[in-house]
């Protein structure tokens, strides 16, 4: 049976089904949500999931977050009288799925909570009166009765230190929160339709379950001693089950290639303390452009030797800057060190009212002779979309120098008269100019080609590493600025430079306004706006298919300008 509350207004509704024996998800469905978390944009809104086990005993599985307090508290009043819930199950503390705790053990006061210590310790923080809590950690069980016995799994650093998975032995249903999920909404309790997941369940890994990769096969591998899983049972989107063994191995081969990388950088960071989390993954995302491995690590809950065994095998180190009180994080940097020899480094502010200073780490760092991969992020007002892009463009840039010596050598073992003759294919040269939010990109672009006429179409290849990479997605809109031949060295040497992170790109350059909101090139010979249609991924690039909405010639007579390349091998 689902039953259905809605909000019309911002599109919140709640689904109730029932998906196992005694087992009833509650999933408050986030139509309209555009961004999230570390500000990734959402192309199909997110669920939070919630779920009711009733045995002899009763438990709440995770609650929801606060935008649905009405209609998440009405549904569950309407499913269970809240005072004869025994135990609210909390598999990690952020805000989305425990925002409603405190409100539920109002109304559940003789509830249990069970979570993992670091959790407790959390949500002693954020619920203001007394309550029953329990210390759960790996092979722990907590017996509901009539068959459903819950049995624990401590999978810390997913994304979040405090994490636990839940067994139910009867109906073979784990609960794992935000791993296996994703940001995809629909009606589909279940997942149903694996096409139309599949980009959203690939694209939330990435960001967020992707730089936790090793923290990720260790719990999958507790996960196989728990016996048969007939569902997952996720935090955000549809749960796996009639996919699950296709979806369980693509999280396999991605973590295993992420864990096996050859270079990695090393995170430190602060959880639930200002903006850090968020920060910490628009880093994350930047650096994986590059093909670097990331590892996070939580400064509070990490021990002194894990930190400086991390930062050990680390080719970079980026450091989120934590509370001045927080002694435990100090002491965890100050072993840092202790260790660093040759890696760059990267710190940024966490917005969190009571950041340490960033200047006198900074310099202790320079005094060890630690090159600074990018300027140290310095954060004034509330993070946004800006802020986010600023985070992902150092991350790049710190990967792309890490990367830099590594691919000269292999450039210089590639047959010279191989190289000569793929630089004897001749491109046009285009300027890409686009918008999204309040972010502006612009990249100087060669491998352009037409590829269709009916729609017009045309394909054009952009590095992975590149900063606009996020800034074209499918769906996202731009504009291809022709350059024209005798006239655009100024324009190719001003969107060659390498600028800072969060740089204005177009500073200094006349501009007007597409219709479609993206920065046309007032020198340019021709515009054409363009709309991202599907991508295919080609080794260090991607290969954008997209269609061509209008366009305008300032000189009828003018020939686009064309570059002739010396060598293939690189730009």
């Amino acid at each position: 049976m689902v039953a259905l509350a809605e909000n019309v207004q911002k599109r919140l509704t709640v689904q109730t089904v029932e998906i196992a024996p005694n087992t009833t998800a509650i999933r408050c469905l986030d139509w309209d949500r555009d961004r999230f978390d570390i500000e990734f944009g959402l192309q199909n809104g997110t669920t939070y999931n919630s779920y009711l086990i009733k045995g002899d005993r009763i438990a709440l599985v995770d609650t929801s977050h606060t935008k649905f307090r009405d209609l998440y508290l009405n549904t569950l009043k309407s499913l269970v009288n809240p005072k004869a819930i025994d135990y609210i199950i909390v598999s990690h503390t952020e805000p989305d799925h425990s925002g409603l705790v405190e409100d539920v053990l109002q109304l559940a006061p003789r509830a249990t909570v069970l979570a993992s210590k670091v959790a407790l310790q959390f949500l002693e923080n954020l619920v203001h009166d007394p309550f029953s809590k329990r210390i759960v950690k790996s092979g722990d069980r907590v017996d509901l009765g009539q068959g459903h016995e819950i049995e624990f799994v401590s999978a810390p650093n997913l994304h979040w230190p405090d994490t636990i998975f839940s067994y139910d032995r009867k109906t073979e249903t784990l609960y794992t929160c935000d791993a296996f999920g994703m940001h995809y909404c629909s009606d589909d309790t279940f997942d149903i339709n694996l096409e139309a997941i599949e980009p959203d369940f690939k694209f939330y890994y990435d960001c967020l379950m992707g730089p936790n990769a090793r923290s990720l096969l260790n719990a999958m591998k507790k996960m196989g001693d728990l016996g048969k899983i007939r569902t997952i049972a996720n935090g955000h989107g549809p749960l796996l089950y009639h996919h699950l063994d296709i979806l369980r191995e693509c999280y396999q081969s991605w973590s295993q290639k992420q864990a096996k990388a050859e270079t990695i950088v090393a995170l430190y960071y602060v959880s639930d303390y200002g903006h850090s989390e968020r920060l910490a993954h628009a880093i994350c995302e930047g650096i994986q452009k590059t093909g670097i491995g990331i590892e996070m690590m939580d400064l509070t809950t990490a021990e002194i030797q894990e930190i400086q065994e991390l930062a050990g095998r680390s080719a970079g180190i980026i450091i989120g800057m934590p509370p001045s009180a927080n002694v435990a994080a100090h002491a965890a940097i100050s072993s840092l060190l202790a260790v660093v020899k040759k890696q760059v480094i990267g710190l940024f502010e966490c917005y969190g009212g009571d950041d340490e200073p960033i200047d006198p780490l900074r310099r202790r760092f320079l005094e060890l002779g630690i090159k600074e991969a990018f300027p140290a992020i310095r954060i004034k007002e509330t993070p946004n979309t800006a802020t986010y892009q600023l985070c992902q463009e150092a991350g790049t840039d710190l990967g792309q120098l890490i990367v830099r010596e590594r691919n000269i050598k292999q450039i210089k073992s590639i047959d010279a008269n191989l190289e000569k003759a793929l630089g004897r294919i001749s491109n046009g040269l285009y300027i890409i100019t686009t918008k999204k939010s309040d972010v502006q990109g612009a990249m100087l672009a060669s491998w352009v080609a037409q590829a269709s006429l009916q729609p017009l179409g045309f394909t054009v290849a952009v590095a992975k590493d590149r900063a606009i990479d996020s800034l074209m997605q499918v769906g996202d809109k731009f504009v291809l600025n022709v350059l024209e031949e005798g006239n655009y060295q100024e324009l190719k040497k001003h969107f060659l430079k390498r600028l800072l992170p969060g740089a204005d790109r177009f500073a200094g350059v006349k501009t007007q306004t597409a219709k479609n909101g993206c920065p046309i090139l007032t020198e340019a010979l021709a515009y054409i706006e363009c709309e991202v249609v599907s991508s295919i991924e080609c080794s260090d690039h991607w290969l954008l298919y997209c269609t061509v909405q209008d366009g305008r010639v300032s000189k009828s007579d003018g020939l686009t300008a064309v570059r002739h390349r010396k060598v293939g091998t690189y730009y």
